[in-house]
């Protein structure tokens, strides 16, 4: 099943929304308890995302579901146009007081900023520097039969990726994966480019009762 679209923004208008919607369909897929409760935190922390992305920012939420095997894969999504201009790129540079990306901490802080660069891509500029490009190229995957992306980022080739580097890894980066709830709770995060929209996915499943 999938759920309406909700409409949400940068300054969290439509987080009520929803979240009920979020609410109706941990119910319409008869997910309790903890399960119904891990749907809320991951939908929670991924309408937070869209906080400050740019200036005006509006995006499409909603939340899928569907039977494979014995389980019930679950997808939350939220997808807006590529469509960003000079003056969204000049509020989105003006969030960071140095000009750089500061601001992407933590894994939520990181999909964020994928997000942020999937949004410029039609203009060909992206607001990224050294650190940033190296936990990106961390995260990429290609071939994304799915969601159509031939390249996106991925939560797990990012988690598999500091596991080789285990013993040079930075302590910061396996800190923020260990305390991350999306990182605890998700089975994968995928964002990427979508027929000309920015998308974000994130996937949990539970087993079928």
């Amino acid at each position: 099943m999938k759920t309406d679209t909700i409409e949400i923004y940068s300054d969290m208008k439509g987080r009520v929304e929803a979240m009920q919607e979020a609410e109706r369909f941990a119910s319409y897929n008869g997910l309790t308890g903890k399960d119904a409760m891990h749907i809320r935190l991951l939908a929670e922390e991924t309408i937070s995302m869209v906080h400050g992305i740019i200036h005006a920012f509006r995006g499409d939420f909603w939340m899928e579901s569907e039977t494979r095997g014995k389980r019930l894969l679950c997808r939350i999504c939220v997808a807006a146009d590529v469509d960003v201009d000079e003056r969204q790129e000049d509020a989105l540079l003006g969030l960071a007081t140095s000009g750089r990306n500061e601001e992407a901490k933590g894994i939520m802080g990181k999909i964020r900023q994928i997000f942020r660069w999937a949004l410029q891509a039609n203009e060909g500029v992206y607001d990224q520097d050294s650190s940033v490009d190296m936990w990106y190229a961390m995260g990429a995957s290609r071939n994304s039969i799915m969601y159509g992306a031939s390249t996106y980022w991925s939560l797990q080739q990012y988690r598999r990726s500091l596991e080789e580097k285990k013993k040079t890894a930075d302590a910061e980066e396996w800190d923020e994966l260990e305390k991350s709830i999306v990182a605890k709770l998700a089975d994968e995060v995928k964002v990427g480019l979508l027929s000309e929209k920015a998308v974000v996915v994130i996937e949990k499943s539970f087993p079928l009762v």
